[in-house]
């Protein structure tokens, strides 16, 4: 589909930046360049990205808990979902996809919500939606927070797309913001009425849709730093020309990125300081905001990365979860990690040169640590050279007193 011209012509570029620039603009933007804010912990890391992509894989951990991982380290694993699901500090909604976001962007997805009502449903039709739906109001009003099976099951007992008419029904609510999102415990929403989920300052959709764009393609722009306007829609998932009818007062800056060959917006925060700092060294989750928009990858890293978790496994190229390295400010290679009892499994590896070696095995190790493996071993990779590499440094590390 073309995208709608714009009314009126761009303004001059404020600026140019090289793509070195753009790079270590993004990395800071996203809390990988310089020192993290520990303080601020995971809920900072939610703030500053503004949404936390959810994702039922789960290979060394979920998506949601590998993000703040990249960006702060260490921190555990149920820190991280506390830090997410505690007090009303959050909730999840459509933004990429299914998403965390700070409870503060509630009043900004008004413009979804509205939009939801308008067309009267999503995937499913209800049989009867004010009876159903009534049902699932009053369940939750008289009993608190439930899951879908405590509500009544969830699905009619064929494939997972036959939902059942509960599980339509507080969707919808979902959806259109009757209902939100809590928690997930074990892998399920947790659904609460909005009035008891959502502080009452926020608690409106007063906005109206030119407002909330406006707020959301701010927020998507400082989160990562320069932007294309393709990659700030995406950021939401709003269409390109909800960008180009809000961009000017967005407070983003118009700028120039050498070799980009796109219209760009920056941050002006993002231009008044170079970027400065340590490069955090990590493993990414494919759906980390850092890198979940492929081509805005593609321009920025020069790296080309696909998630082959859907591929039938004779097609895959790099395996099933293949996550990123980053060091240095750059993506560097990529491992398909597994763990077999107390052991961290490098199913696959490719590194762009011998200078990756050592990074990968740092991450590798740091990585096996957090989820509580004590060894790491590597079972392929596509260099044998780079192989001997990367065992000389996986055994040296391992060899190192803690």
């Amino acid at each position: 589909m073309t995208a709608a011209p714009r009314t009126k012509p761009l303004p001059p570029p404020v600026t140019t930046l090289s793509r070195d620039d753009a790079r270590r603009a993004a990395l800071r933007a996203q809390g990988l360049l310089g020192a993290p804010d520990r303080r601020a912990g995971v809920r900072g890391v939610l703030r500053q990205l503004g949404a936390v992509q959810l994702d039922t894989i789960s290979v060394l951990a979920r998506s949601h808990e590998l993000v703040p991982y990249a960006r702060l380290g260490a921190v555990g694993r149920t820190t991280v979902d506390t830090a997410y699901w505690t007090g009303t500090h959050s909730f999840e909604y459509w933004s990429h996809a299914a998403c965390i976001l700070p409870i503060e962007e509630w009043p900004h997805f008004a413009f979804r919500r509205r939009a939801y009502r308008a067309k009267g449903h999503r995937w499913h039709i209800m049989e009867n939606s004010e009876r159903s739906c009534a049902a699932v109001l009053d369940r939750l009003t008289a009993d608190g927070p439930l899951t879908t099976t405590e509500l009544g099951g969830g699905r009619n007992g064929g494939e997972w797309w036959d939902w059942s008419e509960t599980k339509i029904a507080v969707e919808w609510l979902l959806d259109t913001g009757q209902v939100v999102c809590t928690e997930r415990r074990g892998w399920k929403r947790v659904y609460d009425l909005a009035e008891r989920a959502v502080p009452d300052n926020l608690l409106h959709d007063d906005l109206d849709d030119a407002e909330c764009l406006r707020r959301l393609i701010a927020q998507a722009g400082v989160a990562m730093g320069v932007a294309t306007r393709a990659d700030l829609a995406d950021y939401h998932r709003v269409k390109a020309e909800q960008v180009d009818a809000v961009i000017e007062g967005s407070g983003l800056v118009p700028v120039e990125v050498e070799g980009w060959g796109k219209p760009a917006w920056a941050d002006p925060a993002a231009l008044a300081t170079g970027p400065r700092g340590r490069h955090r060294t990590t493993l990414l989750s494919p759906f980390d905001s850092l890198i979940w928009d492929r081509p805005r990858t593609e321009r920025i890293f020069g790296f080309t990365h696909r998630l082959e978790a859907y591929v039938p496994r004779p097609k895959r190229v790099h395996g099933y979860f293949a996550m990123p390295l980053l060091a240095g400010g750059r993506l560097m290679g990529r491992v398909d990690p597994a763990r077999e009892g107390s052991t961290l499994v490098a199913r696959q590896v490719s590194m762009q040169g011998p200078k990756a070696a050592r990074p990968m095995a740092q991450a590798l190790h740091e990585a096996a640590a957090w989820v509580g493996c004590d060894s790491v071993r590597l079972e392929r990779c596509d260099d044998p050279a780079l192989a001997d590499a990367l065992r000389a440094e996986l055994t040296h590390m391992s060899d190192e007193p803690e």
